[in-house]
């Protein structure tokens, strides 16, 4: 009957995102429709599954390793300060622009949510509804850092500072309530230790990470698909650290949460985050997320008068608690995302489980009351997303155009000003020839200035860009205007180069400044090169309607799938991938990587959307 049970929790993981993807069901986590399979399946309907020692052990190490990833999720550079300064350019946009780091707004924003669940849980306690003081302020503050990560990564937000703001208060809704569950257990649970014993934790994972540091470099370097030493020393982790927590009287989800930061600060590499994902959602994890439904007896549970007045006042206090992180939100973004922002850190599920099940096994609440409260985090899962995708726009700061500016009005720059300024670029072009000014000024924004020294350029303010093409004719003046830029701030300069000589005597000093330099007859040289090895290089070039491109891969939802299963395989041709700098010829079976460089060729107006969303961090 065990076996019977685990077979039909294996089946209905399988089925359930198939059917989510059948139907288009995109408005809820995976991890909800998990549990509502589970309530389902279980005694609460069809009474097709009972949990037994098998089925606990297995969730048992599901939440075990879901914390483990959690605490994986968690970006730390997020809080570290930015070592390079803003560019001129950035500062001069950034005017108007609130000071609010993603950091300080997170800090701000966390805050008022540790006040408002203390106050509801002090309004519960006054109340009588649920005595527990300290559970309930826990429970309250809560956020589902992997249904938020989810939610952020559909809208691929996480590069950008409202989804890093985001990301961090939800951080803050695991790490703090981790941190109060830990106490807790340890002041109230019968099986507690002294309290100065947690600190063995903290102390047996600073020397695993001094410990495995240096080495682990080395192992990523030796790995092989027979060893897998990346997940071997995973698991080591989450061992050790459960094994010390549960040693010194804190619960094992802690010692998983530390064992994943462990991890994540030896920095491993993306695809060993990927096979530990695959090993946790492709296995443990949803028999975790179906077995915590099929426990949830909702026959007994809406037979209670009390649990039926509790389930909505749970749900409120869930909302009513993150509320405060909507003014704050608002000192940045507009109005709209401030609210959908908030409704997202409202989500919660993932903590409430582990704290649930922490209570249960030291008796502190009820079987009704911890009902109660799962069944309100569910309609939070339901309803945050929702309200999230419904009220989400883009910030005015992710839709700046790139800025480009051209020194030189010629031949050689304004064809391709023009060709840029059909897509995602803001082009300004500057002169100093009124024969040139007069040709090209109807054609493309063009600017007369007497003169071309560093210091009338930095006047004009033709140095406030994001890319600066030095396309004059005088390579020595290119030479001179190049360095200015780069003492000024500018990111990235490239420049042209008619003269090999000059180039010969400036190219290292320039590559050390990290200009980029090209040599037009050189350039041409290795044109005809390709119009002789690959004669369809000349059609393509003819061609007004396709250009070529190049992107690097960042966005994870485009990572680990074959180019023939690509959502826009059908829109253009892949005819290189570049991977650890070694080219590789692809087919339509070859599987993207994350950090590959793509070279592909497409049609001008889809090609450039796709090379934005190849590129955008998530």
């Amino acid at each position: 009957m065990d076996q019977v049970s685990l077979v039909i929790i294996l089946l209905a993981a399988l089925l359930i995102p198939l059917i989510m993807a059948k139907f288009k069901i995109n408005s809820l986590p995976t991890a909800v429709m998990e549990i509502i399979v589970g309530i389902v399946i279980g005694p609460s309907v069809f009474n097709f599954v009972n949990t037994s020692d098998l089925i606990s052990q297995l969730s048992t190490i599901g939440v075990i390793v879901l914390l483990f990833l959690s605490g994986l999720e968690i970006d730390f550079s997020l809080f570290k300060k930015r070592r390079t300064a803003l560019t001129p350019l950035e500062q001069k946009n950034a005017v108007n622009t609130p000071k609010y780091s993603p950091v300080r707004l997170s800090v701000y924003a966390y805050s008022t949510i540790i006040v408002l669940s203390l106050l509801l849980a002090a309004a519960f306690k006054v109340s009588g509804l649920f005595s527990d003081f300290w559970l309930a302020a826990i429970l309250f503050g809560t956020i589902s850092l992997g249904i938020v990560i989810a939610a952020l990564k559909e809208q691929e937000l996480l590069s950008k500072a409202f989804g890093q703001t985001i990301l961090l208060i939800s951080v803050f809704g695991e790490l703090v309530p981790m941190m109060g569950l830990t106490l807790y257990a340890s002041v109230y649970g019968s099986n507690s230790q002294s309290l100065w014993l947690l600190l063995l934790i903290l102390a047996v994972a600073a020397l695993l990470l001094l410990r495995f540091k240096p080495f682990f470099r080395f192992y990523q370097n030796i790995n092989k698909s027979t060893t897998q030493l990346d997940i071997r020393l995973a698991f080591f982790l989450i061992v050790t650290m459960v094994t010390v927590a549960e040693s010194v009287g804190a619960e094992n989800i802690l010692g998983a949460f530390v064992a994943g930061i462990v991890l994540k600060l030896l920095n491993p590499s993306e695809t060993t985050r990927e096979r530990l994902d695959a090993i946790g959602y492709g296995f443990f994890i949803p028999i975790f997320f179906i077995t915590t439904g099929v426990d949830l007896n909702l026959r007994t549970l809406l037979t209670s008068g009390k649990t039926l007045l509790l389930i909505p006042l749970f749900f409120l206090a869930y909302m009513v608690a993150k509320i405060g992180g909507y003014w704050v939100l608002k000192l940045r973004f507009k109005q709209a995302n401030a609210l959908a922002g908030t409704a997202l850190t409202a989500t919660t599920m993932t903590m409430v489980l582990a704290v649930l099940r922490v209570a249960k096994s030291m008796k502190t609440i009820t079987s009704d009351q911890s009902g109660a409260f799962l069944l309100a985090a569910l309609l939070t899962c339901v309803i945050s997303p929702l309200i999230f995708n419904k009220f989400y726009s883009a910030e005015k700061e992710d839709l700046v155009k790139t800025a480009v500016h051209f020194i030189g009005a010629n031949l050689s720059t304004v064809p391709v000003a023009q060709q840029l300024r059909k897509g995602w670029y803001d082009v300004s072009m500057y002169t100093n020839h009124p024969e040139n000014y007069q040709t090209y000024h109807a054609q493309v924004p063009v600017t007369l200035m007497k003169n071309f020294t560093a210091q009338d350029l930095q006047d004009h303010g033709v140095f406030d860009t994001d890319i600066l093409v030095l396309g004059h004719i005088d390579a020595e003046r290119n030479y001179e205007l190049a360095k200015a830029a780069k003492a000024y701030g500018v990111r990235r300069i490239i420049v042209r180069f008619e003269d090999r000589n000059v180039l010969n005597e400036h190219e290292d000093e320039l590559r050390e400044l990290g200009v980029e330099v090209y040599n037009t007859p050189e350039a041409n040289i290795t044109l005809l090169r390709a119009l002789i090895e690959s004669p369809s290089t000349l059609l393509l070039l003819n061609d007004t309607e396709n250009s070529i491109y190049e992107v690097r891969v960042l966005n994870h939802l485009y990572t680990d799938v074959q180019i023939k299963n690509l959502q826009f395989a059908q829109d253009i041709t892949i005819s290189q991938v570049i991977r650890n700098w070694k080219l590789i010829a692809p087919n339509g079976n070859t599987t993207i990587m994350y950090g590959d460089r793509l070279i592909f060729t497409g049609n001008k107006q889809t090609a450039a959307q796709i090379r934005q969303a190849l590129a955008t961090a998530n």
